[in-house]
């Protein structure tokens, strides 16, 4: 049986050994944190629109994502309505507004749809409830969202409170979470939309939902739409609009750039961590290396040693990066109240094992020209 010259070589200094690991495993949970985000990222751009029941969505070209929608005429949205296929129309009102803490007296932005309590614009059956309508169509009444951040104070049905100086009441709640978009959002009908949101008119809407019949070829609809409207809407399917505003909080925010330059100095300080603990093992044994070049061995054989201190030093530091991960995962969504939808997943936890893999290797690669290069008669 060969000799395991690598692994002896690590866990002949254990002090060493224990070091390296702990910033191997320090480089995998910063990438992990910054895949995290930038997933939940991705995720919330999908996060409204999974929730709305409508296959397509009429909306101005000049709109970035959904938070920042500019208004179009509601007349697009009855253009459509008698489009084959098209079951139903629905006017949404998007914006936000000013939500005081009742205990703290404290204002926060919160994010506000405003709908027409007879459309069914949400995929959540909880709103279906008649208690839940009746409140909805009370005046200054509201829903409120109850992944909402705790900073936005009491959720229980019956708290008065103030809205952009008037007063509002919680007539319910509901589930949904904002992810990045927003840290709370708030139902209420179109009529409480217009008061407290004079002089917005009704007749101008941020976003239009078109339920399409069973069966229907949603990108059929879309060309016929298309044809029909005029140029200041755009048609998207709840794909398109998803991925729209995807990109924009990937691409065009500084948010995406942010998590992206994360993850690549996560892994630019994993080399070189695990650079210095390569090199330093092999400087503190370059006797013993030389020895072995002066013995005959090639410096292929040095070479796969090295790279093989490497590959253990990316598993064993990649095992303890990858439990307190998960743990750090849970408290995230535990500090946000599961409004951030940061989770592991399979193909992020494969991507890592290997991504670490590879950073070790460079490491490896980056230190071993010390003993290629080293001539066993200058040691001696």
């Amino acid at each position: 049986m060969r000799t395991p010259l690598a692994l002896m070589n690590l866990v002949h200094e254990r002090t060493r050994l224990v070091v390296a690991i702990a910033g191997v495993a320090f480089a995998v949970i910063l990438v992990f944190m910054n895949l995290g985000f930038l997933g939940a990222l991705s995720k919330t751009a999908s996060l409204f629109y999974g929730r709305f029941n409508g296959e397509l969505f009429i909306i101005s070209p000049q709109a970035l994502e959904i938070t920042t929608t500019k208004p179009v005429p509601i007349e697009r949205i009855y253009q459509v309505a008698g489009v084959r296929g098209v079951e139903q129309v629905m006017p949404m009102y998007l914006g936000y507004m000013q939500w005081r803490n009742p205990e703290t007296r404290q204002n926060r932005a919160i994010f506000v749809f405003g709908v027409n309590p007879d459309d069914p614009v949400f995929l959540l059956p909880e709103l279906q409830d008649a208690q839940t309508q009746a409140a909805l169509r009370r005046p200054e009444t509201v829903l409120i969202d109850r992944l909402s951040r705790p900073e936005y104070g009491p959720q229980t049905t019956g708290t008065v409170t103030e809205a952009d100086r008037r007063t509002v009441t919680i007539g319910g709640q509901y589930t949904m979470g904002g992810g990045f978009a927003a840290d709370a959002t708030l139902i209420m009908s179109d009529q409480n939309f217009r008061r407290y949101f004079d002089p917005f008119p009704l007749s101008q809407i941020s976003l239009g939902l078109v339920k399409l019949k069973p069966g229907t070829e949603a990108e059929q609809v879309k060309t016929e739409m298309q044809r029909i409207l005029p140029e200041d809407v755009v048609v998207l399917t709840k794909e398109e609009i998803i991925a729209r505003d995807r990109d924009y909080w990937i691409n065009a925010t500084s948010t995406g750039f942010i998590f992206g330059m994360g993850v690549a100095v996560s892994c630019i300080v994993g080399v070189v961590i695990v650079y210095q603990i390569l090199y330093t093992d092999i400087s503190s044994h370059l006797k013993q290396y030389a020895t072995l070049k002066a013995m005959g061995y090639r410096s292929g054989f040095l070479f796969s040693t090295v790279i093989q201190e490497s590959v253990i030093l990316a598993v064993l530091g990649y095992i303890p990066g990858f439990i307190v991960s998960l743990l750090l995962y849970q408290l995230t969504l535990w500090a946000t109240s599961n409004a951030l939808p940061v989770e592991m997943e399979l193909l992020r936890a494969i991507v890592v094992f290997f991504l670490t893999i590879i950073m070790c290797t460079l490491s490896g690669l980056f230190s071993v020209n010390k003993v290629i290069q080293t001539d066993p008669a200058e040691v001696f």
